[in-house]
């Protein structure tokens, strides 16, 4: 962080200008503490007013969010199972990724078997949240957001700013309140520093990055008590709210490995889509089709891309994906038909 903003590719360019040329600065800091269970509570809590008790399981992972969690949710007055909740830096029960549905199917069976309201499940450091509603099921970032989305523009104009791997229901639903959607890379530095430039109401990344006018910044945990507080004063399930906001046919993030002299080959093919269709290069290559999109980025570090992939139906996402890999990137092809899932 550089006071309030994050650290920019051009900001630790100039830092290591700076260590080259031990141009240092000199002088005394100063330290101040703040009590993590009063200070942060206290506050986090003074934003939060839920309406009735929810019973809610909360997947620490084993991270930092282990006490915490629990504790505010608790003092917001919910009742709560806890699952993995203490601290172990190996992270010896799942995955701390909780972006990756596989990695949480124990807080799955535990929301059923619980009989609760909502499931909670935080990453390694707690900045990062996504969700189990009371079915079990997980709730992909893009629609738990969308939920933030109508509650946060509910009577009011904004903006709102969300990374560019993210289903098209987070860029409709701003659009039908009336609001301005801004698209960024994805990154939490990218994602941030747009937000607070333009004033933005939130931002979301499909990690389970979510960012609130009224701290700031990112919070995973207050995420979750947010949604919490969201849930107390509907009438119906997750669930139900679930299952009412748009689905579409869309690819998980898909890494795939090519073999390097067909990346380039890769990228020009891509290129040449943009003298009949929209082409975005804010983040890799995102073509913009009549009835979807597939956004195709490179690696830095080995031969990967990853690639993404939504349309209204399954036959327009096969005929995207044929149409723009076909024969030629057959591999790429298969790996798109395999993984398509109605969101």
């Amino acid at each position: 962080m550089l006071g309030d903003w994050p650290v920019t590719p051009e900001d630790l360019k100039e830092l290591e200008e700076m260590i080259e040329a031990e141009d240092f600065a000199e002088g005394r800091g100063t330290v101040k503490k703040y009590s993590i269970e009063k200070d942060y509570a206290d506050y986090v809590l003074s934003l939060v007013k839920p309406q009735r008790k929810l019973r809610v399981v909360i997947d620490a992972c084993n991270g930092a969010a282990s006490e915490l969690a629990p504790l505010l949710f608790k003092k917001a007055g919910h009742e709560v199972v806890e699952l993995f909740c203490s601290f172990d830096g190996t992270f010896p029960n799942r995955n701390p990724n909780p972006a990756v549905y596989t990695n949480l199917t124990g807080l799955q069976k535990m929301v059923t078997d619980e009989k609760a309201d909502l499931g909670v499940a935080f990453d390694g450091d707690g900045d990062r949240v996504v969700f189990i509603d009371d079915k079990g099921r997980y709730c992909e970032s893009e629609r738990s957001f969308v939920i933030f989305i109508e509650e946060y523009l509910k009577g009011k104009k904004s903006s709102v700013v969300y990374d560019g791997k993210s289903s098209s229901v987070v860029k409709n639903c701003i659009i039908r309140l009336g609001s301005k959607p801004i698209m960024e890379r994805s990154g939490h530095a990218f994602i941030k520093r747009t937000f607070m430039e333009n004033n933005s109401e939130l931002a979301g990344e499909i990690s389970g990055h979510l960012f609130f006018k009224e701290l700031g910044f990112d919070d995973g945990i207050y995420g979750a008590l947010k949604l919490s507080e969201i849930l107390s004063r509907k009438s119906v399930p997750l669930s139900a709210i679930m299952d009412s906001i748009e689905k579409t046919v869309i690819t998980p993030d898909l890494r795939i490995g090519i073999d390097e002299n067909l990346i380039e080959e890769l990228f020009v093919s891509l290129s040449s889509w943009e003298e009949k269709y929209p082409v975005s290069r804010l983040d890799g290559i995102r073509i913009e089709f009549p009835s979807g999109w597939v956004l195709v980025r490179r690696s830095v570090t080995e031969p990967v891309v990853t690639i993404r992939l939504e349309a209204e139906t399954r036959e327009e996402a096969e005929g995207i994906s044929k149409k723009v890999f076909g024969e030629k990137f057959g591999d790429i092809h298969k790996a798109v038909l395999d993984s398509l899932h109605s969101i």
